[in-house]
């Protein structure tokens, strides 16, 4: 038996009961009740395998945290598990009973089952009791449809607030750079926190679009990263991605310069494109994505040649230019309409097809 405070909060739906438990024994006291074909009373989705592999992997972060409460409905004919005792504001669980379903938290509680970190958190629980089926997936469905995501670039732009290095507030100090820089091609083109601001009639980039995509050539894993600069462990390099090493010996300086000499030559060789940048993909996501998922051909092809300078990149995207011109491709034309993934990767392509001379 285990017995602890709880906080007694009432709103319109009823009575609910706030307290805290040690995850380990929540795992313990509580089931999910999924919805499926068999299962006409069940009010959660399906587990997600890859979002509860992240949270068991978060939980090794040193400053890990999950200050939202889990919302369990406890099941009537186990109520005599879970008791209260309103004189004393205390509620007391068996501890060798499942007494409920999680109606939302289920990720969060699979992800710290799964962890070998579980014993250092204390977890928020709302215990909810006399819950018929249909108010369960009432509170399912409310929880979970009003809930506004968060843009990615105000996620981004909140990483300046932060001490610690990582690869994502790399990839944000580099943004933000090259959106003040007068002599960046992305000067006051760079949507910071999503959204346009005086003066950024030519913006056609989300900081959150162009840091996720930087942070690709820095890390596979930029949450494991972090959590291991935090740990102070070591990072271990990879050839595979061009400007980790300048990441790993904080060199965020030559990862500026290098995006600074690639997309200057960028501009130079596409003015148009430049000085038209809604009427063509070459400086929205496509034509970005592209350059950014072609940079390790490029990056190495320099390497070989001992010259990343501006120079180098603006002589590899003549041959971008003049294979498109060869191919009749046209960067504002149908070859590319619409965007997405396949239509980024097809540009790159194009890009790692130029270099074949290098």
């Amino acid at each position: 038996m285990i017995t602890v405070k709880y906080i007694k909060v009432d709103q319109p739906i009823g009575r609910f009961y706030l307290t805290a438990l040690p995850a380990a024994i929540l795992v313990g006291i509580t089931t999910v009740d999924p919805r499926d074909l068999d299962n006409d009373t069940g009010v959660q989705r399906p587990g997600k395998n890859n979002r509860i592999r992240e949270i068991s992997e978060y939980c090794s972060d040193p400053d890990a945290t999950f200050p939202t409460a889990i919302v369990v409905s406890v099941y009537q004919d186990k109520q005599q598990y879970c008791t209260l005792n309103e004189e004393k504001n205390t509620i007391t669980i068996d501890e060798s009973q499942i007494i409920g379903q999680i109606i939302d938290g289920q990720h969060r509680l699979k992800g710290l089952a799964q962890s070998s970190n579980i014993d250092n958190f204390e977890i928020p629980v709302v215990f909810m009791f006399d819950m018929t089926p249909k108010d369960n997936a009432y509170v399912f469905s409310i929880i979970n449809s009003k809930q506004t995501k968060v843009n990615p670039s105000h996620i981004a732009d909140l990483l300046s607030l932060t001490d610690e290095r990582s690869p994502q507030k790399t990839a944000h100090e580099v943004a933000k750079a090259l959106n003040s820089m007068p002599e960046s091609p992305f000067y006051m083109r760079l949507r910071m926190l999503g959204y346009n601001a005086p003066g950024q009639d030519s913006a056609t980039l989300s900081q959150g679009t162009f840091t996720a995509q930087l942070v690709t050539l820095i890390s596979k894993n930029p949450d494991d990263d972090a959590r291991r600069i935090k740990r102070h462990d070591k990072l271990i390099g990879d050839n595979t991605l061009p400007l980790r090493d300048y990441f790993i010996e904080e060199q965020d300086e030559v990862i500026l310069k290098l995006m600074l000499n690639c997309f200057n030559a960028v501009r130079k060789v596409f003015p148009d494109e430049y000085n038209k940048p809604k009427e063509n993909i070459l400086w929205k996501t496509t034509g970005f994505s592209a350059i950014i998922k072609s940079f390790p051909e490029l990056y190495h092809a320099g390497e070989r040649r001992h010259d990343l300078t501006e120079a180098f990149f603006t002589e590899a995207f003549e041959k971008v230019k003049s294979l498109l011109g060869e191919k009749g491709i046209s960067l504002s034309g149908a070859a590319f309409a619409g965007g997405g993934k396949q239509l980024q990767q097809q540009l790159a392509q194009l890009i790692v097809e130029a270099m074949t001379t290098y």
